[in-house]
């Protein structure tokens, strides 16, 4: 036999070897499964979709839009969009300094500090909220698939805002 008969062989009896095994797994019948689904709609399954845990509440909330020198469309629009966020929706809250909202150049070496705290590189939507005097610094990829629809963005960031805050 020559070399490409055996390799033919071989693969064939793979095949069936694959075939056999997936034939050896145990299937459910009919009656087994509507007893599994009884039994599941018997149990009330709890929806845990919307739990979260408890957090106190921040004393401050700071908002920091980093970006680059070099700036794209849609790093412009998230900078444009949290500002006027943070402005129409928590004016008192900027007033008394326990909202923050800045955007910040990391190319500019005054703000190298700064950048290093935030780990920021490059545009990035940092959000901090100061709790017992401590940094809890989350970065928010959300806000990129939003940047097209003004209200949804404003919604979300607000409401990220007020929940930081305690406001729900």
């Amino acid at each position: 036999m020559n070399k490409k008969s055996i390799t033919m062989i071989l693969a064939v009896l793979g095949i069936i070897g694959a075939l056999g095994t997936l034939s050896a797994v145990p299937k459910k019948d009919a009656a087994s499964e509507q007893s599994a689904n009884l039994d599941s709609a018997a149990k009330p399954q709890k929806d845990t979709s919307n739990m979260s845990i408890a957090v106190a509440s921040a004393q401050k909330v700071e908002v920091f839009l980093f970006h680059r020198t070099q700036r794209c469309t849609t790093c412009i629009a998230i900078g444009k969009l949290s500002g006027q966020t943070v402005e129409e929706r928590f004016g008192q809250e900027v007033l008394s300094g326990k909202v923050v909202f800045r955007e910040v150049n990391v190319d500019e070496p005054q703000n190298k500090e700064l950048a290093e705290k935030f780990k920021a590189s490059g545009s990035a939507l940092f959000i901090n909220a100061i709790r017992g005097g401590s940094d809890n610094i989350q970065e928010d990829v959300n806000v990129w698939r939003l940047t097209g629809d003004e209200a949804a963005f404003k919604n979300y960031l607000a409401g990220k805002i007020n929940g930081l805050l305690g406001k729900q």
